[in-house]
């Protein structure tokens, strides 16, 4: 059994004109000790997805589905208490921002304390103890003399190993980084991203990772969800996304990647932007911005289908030319184009 299960999952917020579809119809599972990587430029419903797992979409929000487990248990019929039990022990999440995660008139170790006290039923002494060793752990020196600090007192750096031994205090079963190098510098990122890799391997925890940078989940994901405008456009293994991507949106984030624009005069985009409130095409959403969609994409909404030993969202997946049938007035990949 999975340890997390997903289906047909939906966040809409309602507005007096109109509904947006933050997530749409959303399905994802997870073993345990898995990496899974949800990529996607910002306004894709990578962290809703994730929010609404936790339980953190708050009202005018919506969420429906047709299945939401973790590890045996039925999130969507636990009670409130049942699930805060559950959600910050078994599931923990690392948000994108330390410096308006973290409260800024309490101490990083009232902070870390707070959380083993509730979830571990540990007393002051214990708690102040396990905080250290936690502090050590996520590469904080001089972890003892860190607890009387506060936030504003550390480096964004430090404050990230701060969410991060929160995050891990309770030895979760599943881990959700949102974004967790954004706010960083480029030295700051790669000691965060191998201490990511260092703790799901220690802890054997399954790992969340949700971000906009391909070259991230190439190095931690063992399996990789795109998505856009709150749908799931493709998902299969890291290693076949990124040797052959077969959706025209997964191959356009990977040229977008500044690796891939050595020698160019300009780093290579997407144009046009992701669909909002008011202008969600009827046919394919990536189609307005699609270098090969025809009018079957444009009046078609393509459903998620199993291809290529993952799944597709795409009409025409992008296949070897030879495969393509020739009515489908699509224009052929070019290997190396700039989308």
């Amino acid at each position: 059994m999975a340890l997390l299960e997903i289906e047909n999952l939906s966040v809409q917020f309602p507005s007096k004109t109109a509904v947006m579809h933050a997530v749409d119809g959303v399905s994802l599972s997870l073993d345990a000790g898995e990496v899974l990587g949800i990529v996607g430029e910002s306004g894709s419903g990578k962290s809703v997805t994730m929010m609404a797992l936790m339980g953190l979409v708050s009202f005018p929000g919506v969420v429906t589905a047709d299945k939401l487990r973790f590890d045996g248990h039925d999130l969507l019929s636990l009670s409130s208490g049942a699930r805060n039990k559950l959600i910050g022990k078994d599931v923990a999440m690392i948000f994108q921002d330390p410096t308006t995660s973290l409260n800024p008139c309490f101490t990083m170790g009232f902070q870390l304390a707070e959380s083993l006290k509730l979830h571990m039923g540990l007393d002051s002494k214990a708690a102040r103890k396990r905080s250290i060793e936690l502090l050590e752990q996520v590469g904080i020196p001089a972890p003892e003399s860190r607890l009387g600090v506060y936030p504003h007192q550390m480096s964004g750096g430090m404050n990230q190993r701060v969410m991060i031994a929160m995050a891990i205090s309770c030895k979760p079963k599943l881990l959700i980084a949102d974004e967790p190098t954004t706010a960083l510098d480029v030295t700051i990122q790669a000691q965060i991203l191998d201490l990511l890799r260092t703790l799901q391997k220690d802890l054997d925890m399954a790992l969340v990772l949700i971000t906009h940078n391909m070259g991230v989940v190439s190095e931690l994901a063992q399996r990789v969800a795109v998505m856009y405008a709150g749908q799931i456009m493709e998902e299969r293994s890291a290693h076949d996304i990124f040797d052959a991507p077969q959706h025209p949106y997964t191959e356009a984030l990977m040229a977008a990647m500044p690796e891939r624009s050595e020698g160019a005069t300009r780093l290579a985009t997407i144009p046009g932007m992701v669909p909002g409130l008011y202008d969600r095409p009827s046919g394919c959403l990536f189609a307005p911005r699609c270098t090969y969609a025809n009018s079957h994409c444009r009046a078609d909404r393509p459903a998620l289908r199993e291809w290529q030993s993952g799944m597709v969202r795409c009409h025409y997946p992008l296949t070897p030319l030879s495969d393509i049938p020739a009515a489908t007035g699509r224009a052929p990949l070019v290997q190396g184009a700039v989308l």
